[in-house]
């Protein structure tokens, strides 16, 4: 009788990481034998949190390490989960607000992490203001940019609540990827983002809907809300499209 073959853990790829949602040593030992690629298994023991976005992990099984090497849609990113947030499920989002830009946008990323929205837009933009209060992300970002060949991204460590003092207000997009924030960032988004433009905010919300009420207290014109993954029981992350009047 042949063997059969047992499934691996759930877990998440992220260029040679696995990030289990289980803390099984066992699983992460099937997990590094059956992918090659993998060269380390983690499992978070902290959810995300603080002013940085960051969260702590265990090593299950591997190499020492939560540094990696991430490769999306031939853009090639170096990444350290402990010291910096990156979420790889947000790869189609990327390239769907790519596929929306017309050339020689100015774009603001209000979170820019490591540089991931930053990197895959600005073949796209005349200027990327990419943004973030983390030091240790804007170091990774700075390598991202140079290792892609990006010329116009302007790296900027600062807290997103000093933006409108420094940069102009004329950016045709603005991203906002900081899904536990709330609406508090969304009042500078939309001061830095001129008439016309686009705010792209993610969020984690529980149902359909739950922050319309806020956007259009803002005086949005239009409004579009997906749906981008189930992020935990009965919560999920959304992103909405907002369209300044």
């Amino acid at each position: 009788m042949l063997d059969e073959k047992k499934p691996l853990m759930r877990h998440e790829r992220i260029g040679g990481i696995a990030v289990m949602q289980e803390k099984d040593k066992e699983g992460a030992a099937g997990i590094l034998a059956s992918r090659p690629s993998v060269h380390t298994v983690l499992y978070p023991v902290s959810a995300v949190s603080g002013k940085y976005r960051t969260r702590e992990f265990i090593v299950l099984a591997g190499e020492n390490t939560t540094r990696t090497e991430y490769t999306e849609y031939n853009l090639t990113y170096t990444i350290d989960l402990a010291t910096a947030y990156f979420s790889a499920r947000l790869a189609l989002e990327r390239q769907r607000i790519h596929a929306m830009m017309r050339e020689g946008e100015r774009v603001l990323d209000m979170f820019a992490g490591v540089g991931p929205f930053s990197i895959a837009l600005a073949d796209q933009a005349s200027v990327v203001y990419a943004c973030d209060i983390n030091p240790a992300a804007v170091l990774l970002m700075q390598k991202n940019i140079a290792r892609n060949h990006r010329k116009n991204i302007i790296p900027v460590l600062a807290d997103a609540t000093t933006l409108p003092a420094i940069l102009p207000p004329s950016f045709d997009r603005v991203i906002m990827n900081l899904p536990l924030s709330g609406s508090f960032f969304l009042t500078y988004a939309y001061e830095l983002c001129r008439p016309g433009g686009t705010i792209h905010w993610y969020v984690l919300v529980s149902e359909k809907g739950e922050q319309l009420l806020d956007i259009k207290q803002l005086g949005a014109r239009d409004v579009f809300e997906r749906m981008v993954r189930s992020y935990s029981a009965g919560r999920f992350h959304t992103v909405y499209d907002i369209v300044k009047p």
